[in-house]
């Protein structure tokens, strides 16, 4: 039986956070930039009313708390995003959790990393 599954997206979202390794970079703060998508079952009886879908203004309430707060490692903060999701929507059956930083210091001519995590509801 085919089914129809939805995704809402937020795309390169900016943030200007206190997130490094180093504690320079937790008083200057990095540009980062993320990405979210979440992916669940389409049953939508009236696609003009926002309980029948995921709502990306709480995703992205999601992000700004998450994003917000001095940490040491990427990582967390895709964690973080990834448990809030899960938490927050039962039926997300898959969820994509991408955060790039721009310019990381270690030398490189404008170099990006990158930090990702997925989810697959089994």
């Amino acid at each position: 039986m085919a089914q129809i599954i939805q995704q809402v997206s937020l795309e390169e979202v900016r943030f200007y956070s206190p997130i490094g390794f180093y504690e320079e970079e937790q008083i200057l703060g990095n540009e980062f930039f993320v990405t979210v998508s979440v992916s669940f079952p389409f049953k939508n009886p009236d696609s003009e009313v926002l309980e029948n879908t995921i709502n990306y203004e709480e995703i992205y309430r999601i992000l700004v708390e998450v994003m917000s707060p001095r940490r040491k490692l990427l990582e967390s903060a895709a964690e973080d995003i990834l448990n809030k999701l899960v938490e927050t929507y039962s039926s997300v059956q898959k969820i994509d959790v991408r955060i790039r930083k721009s310019n990381p210091p270690f030398g490189g001519d404008l170099a990006n990393s990158v930090v990702s995590l997925h989810y697959s509801k089994d």
